[in-house]
């Protein structure tokens, strides 16, 4: 009985350290794919948010995504960023 106990005990702290290395993949798989998309700031941290919460973004987010990248990319403000990024949503 003794035994049981304590391999039930013995189990119950391990799993923890297995959710922990799960998290941790999980961790490094996104901070691996925000630094192959160069992402920095605030970008950065909204990626990882959404990257460690699971959730997809949908492919108008994408679209919207990946026209703001180029904007920024292109140092356009003002005016011409909202022309960009109108023209860049249709397309």
């Amino acid at each position: 009985m003794k035994r049981l106990i304590v391999l039930a005990a013995l189990a119950g702290l391990c799993l923890p350290a297995l959710a922990d290395t799960a998290q941790q993949e999980k961790m490094k798989a996104c901070n691996a794919e925000a630094k192959t998309k160069a992402l920095k700031g605030d970008e950065h941290k909204k990626f990882m948010s959404t990257c460690l919460s699971g959730k997809k973004l949908t492919p108008q987010q994408e679209k919207m995504k990946s026209c703001n990248a180029d904007a920024t990319a292109k140092s356009l403000k003002g005016d011409e960023r909202k022309k960009f990024m109108s023209t860049c949503m249709k397309g």
